[in-house]
């Protein structure tokens, strides 16, 4: 799955340099979310060779230990939000070319990308921001043996601070899927009603029957990328150890 991802998001990458969407918005948020998606795959197959070769207790330097304890999933987290936060500018950015037609303007669209970019950076960064800062390293004192005791990278909220993660991973859960679902629909009936000042012999319902056929995708995606989501939501939660204060 990891191979399977690194080798998509390079060739997406390829495919978007050599062609015309680099000029588009869109287009520039897709490099994004190629170099996101492969940034999180090279983080994710990190993580688990290092969480392995720990816990044989072959790497026992408690500097580079706490670095990973720290890092890895604030870095796997940011990965995740952000592609789903540039997939949901797509969308927006497809629903609102429709809207505005041929006032849309593509270059001011382009130049806004980096700043709305940047803008979702800071802000996925600002909200998980806690999570390296609670996180420190804790030995298994219930192992006997002191050559084979494991070393945990474990993370300790006050109740407040668990309410707020958790309110802040559903946020970022459910804010791309509400966007994704409103915008497929506004995407469908702003280009039926394009189409019927071209097709002016056939009539709007038929005009919009075949955009629910043609784009139908942008109905079903949305959930079937909140299905596949809800297991890691899910582990996200379980997973997390803490303390509560």
């Amino acid at each position: 799955m990891i191979v399977a991802g690194l080798i998509n998001s390079a060739l997406l990458m390829i495919a978007i340099n050599n062609s015309e969407p680099r000029k588009t918005g869109c287009g520039i948020y897709l490099i994004n979310t190629s170099i996101t998606t492969l940034f999180t795959m090279i983080i994710f197959l990190l993580k688990f060779p290092i969480l392995i070769i720990a816990q044989k207790t072959y790497i026992t330097n408690r500097l580079f230990l706490q670095l990973q304890c720290t890092s890895i999933d604030f870095l796997l987290r940011i990965g995740l939000n952000m592609d789903q936060s540039l997939s949901a500018c797509i969308v927006i950015e497809r629903a609102v070319a429709p809207i505005k037609g041929t006032s849309f303007n593509k270059k001011k669209s382009k130049e806004m990308v980096k700043y709305i970019i940047l803008i979702l950076l800071i802000l996925n960064i600002g909200t998980i921001i806690h999570v390296p800062i609670h996180r420190h390293l804790t030995n298994d004192d219930d192992d006997d043996d002191d050559s084979e005791k494991r070393i945990w990278c474990i993370v300790t909220y006050s109740s407040s601070l668990q309410t707020f993660n958790t309110v802040v991973n559903i946020f970022h859960f459910l804010t791309p899927f509400i966007i994704n679902l409103i915008s497929g629909p506004i995407i469908i009936v702003m280009t039926a009603r394009q189409r019927t000042t071209v097709r002016i012999h056939e009539s709007y319902r038929n005009i919009l029957y075949q955009q629910f056929e043609q784009h139908s995708h942008l109905l079903i995606t949305p959930i079937v990328l909140v299905i596949l989501a809800i297991p890691r939501l899910i582990i996200s939660f379980i997973l997390t150890l803490y303390e509560v204060n």
